[in-house]
């Protein structure tokens, strides 16, 4: 099923999600690595370059994934009222959380003028640069977001189990490639 039903997510919505999840831990991980990295290590400019890259990939399958949400019908959610509120604002503060740490990521790369490279397939360019502070004030932003997002992801997922293993109801199995009807 490529599509969602009203009862499980479809195969677009499921890849998007564990691409989506596997990066964001993926590029967390590499940002405390890269961040105690000093001049003379020799993957002083790769990972950089790297993690740069990823982010901005990571940021084009963001907006094909919340257009495939816009134009694609949910699944029903599951639970009480109480839970079903909360779980909507976790994802979208998730998903504003994700743009604004893009962006904030953005930022530092291009705070001295100069074009992100990805994975020398194209350039994204500078926009905003030469504000004073830019790449410090948009590092500090970055960090404080990137730990709050993954805060916040470690909520979704025990969320995800609770449901799976107390409530025993389909809402994990449904964004698994698992049997969830």
């Amino acid at each position: 099923m490529i599509k969602n039903s009203e009862h499980s997510y479809g195969l677009v919505a499921k890849l998007m999600h564990w691409l989506m999840a596997l990066a964001v831990i993926g590029l967390f991980a590499l940002g405390l690595y890269m961040v105690e990295l000093d001049y003379y290590d020799r993957l002083y400019r790769t990972l950089p370059h790297i993690h740069k890259s990823i982010g901005i990939l990571l940021f084009a399958v963001l907006i094909g994934r919340l257009l495939w949400r816009r134009f694609n019908p949910q699944p029903k959610p599951q639970g009480s009222p109480a839970e079903r509120r909360i779980a909507h604002w976790v994802h979208m503060a998730l998903y504003l959380l994700m743009v604004a740490i893009m962006v904030s990521g953005y930022l530092i790369s291009t705070a001295d003028g100069r074009a992100i490279e990805v994975f020398n397939w194209f350039e994204v360019p500078a926009t905003l640069a030469d504000i004073d502070g830019q790449e410090d004030i948009a590092g500090d932003i970055h960090e404080w977001l990137a730990w709050t997002l993954i805060a916040l992801v470690a909520l979704h997922a025990l969320a995800a189990l609770k449901h799976h293993f107390i409530d025993k109801d389909n809402t994990l199995k449904r964004m698994t490639f698992f049997k969830g009807e």
